[in-house]
């Protein structure tokens, strides 16, 4: 009897051991995460618009006229035109890291002319002063090559080819013949010219999306006419126009910020007891 006691009081001493383990087990515990870091993940379109103001350096190639009739052709003895601010914009799309295109459209503000010729009027010498002025349109399209990041710089080199529509003004002709003066004034002419330029400058990055961009370019624009007939004189055409010049602008790039991703901790395991 007594055995048959003992055997049960260790029994029940056993189970009661083996219960409050289990109440008291607490799972190890798991590593506490820290939220990592943002991912920025670039998502860049590549379109961009750009703005210019820049001022050109004009050289006129020369002008030519028909004197008396147009059987006659004749080279003004002197021609020039002064030097321009011009304005423009633009649409463009960076291909890669290396390579772009944009289609621009620029305004050169009013260049004046002034030339003078020397023939002879009713038998005797006479000399005659010009003046005039020209304003062009030029839309082209254009190819860039990006030679590198520096820091913040990336120097390009590049090209375009498009068309002007230059547009003259009238045209006063004052002749001088033994000190007696007469004025006459043609009517300007405007037409579209092939053009061609070269380019080459640096972009800077001021923001994530927004660009400065420095440089120069030279600018060959076609000859075409210039002003009409009067009086028998004219019509008249200029050999067309060099324009070295230098220009400041920006370009805002769409999508050139990097659009920060939230980071996401793996899913915890479950833990069995």
């Amino acid at each position: 009897m007594t055995k048959t006691i003992l055997a049960v009081a260790t029994a029940a001493l056993l189970a009661s051991s083996a219960a409050y383990a289990a109440d008291v087990y607490q799972p190890e515990p798991q590593p506490a995460y820290v939220d990592a870091p943002e991912v920025a993940v670039a998502e860049a379109s590549g379109w961009y618009l750009r703005g210019d103001l820049g001022y050109n350096f004009n050289k006129l190639r020369g002008a030519k006229y028909f004197q008396g009739s147009n059987d006659t052709e004749a080279d003004f003895t002197t021609a020039s035109i002064k030097d321009s601010f011009w304005v423009g914009g633009g649409v463009g799309y960076q291909v890669n890291s290396y390579l772009r295109t944009d289609l621009t459209f620029d305004y050169m503000l009013k260049s004046d002319f002034d030339g003078s010729t020397t023939g002879l009027c009713g038998g005797i010498t006479c000399t005659s002063s010009d003046v005039s002025a020209m304003r062009a349109y030029t839309l082209m399209a254009n190819a860039y090559i990006d030679l590198g990041t520096y820091a913040y710089f990336t120097p390009y080199v590049g090209a375009g080819i498009g068309g002007s529509y230059v547009k003259w003004d009238k045209l006063r002709n004052t002749i001088c013949t033994g000190g007696t003066c007469d004025t006459t004034e043609h009517d300007g002419k405007g037409s579209w010219r092939f053009a061609y330029q070269l380019m080459a400058g640096a972009s800077i990055d001021v923001t994530c999306n927004v660009k400065a961009d420095v440089g120069y370019r030279f600018r060959h624009t076609a000859g075409g006419d210039m002003f009409g007939y009067n009086l028998q004189g004219g019509p008249g055409y200029d050999k067309g126009f060099y324009s070295h010049s230098v220009h400041a602008g920006a370009r805002y790039v769409f999508g050139g910020c990097e659009t920060p991703v939230a980071y996401e901790p793996p899913v915890e395991l479950p833990v069995y007891k």
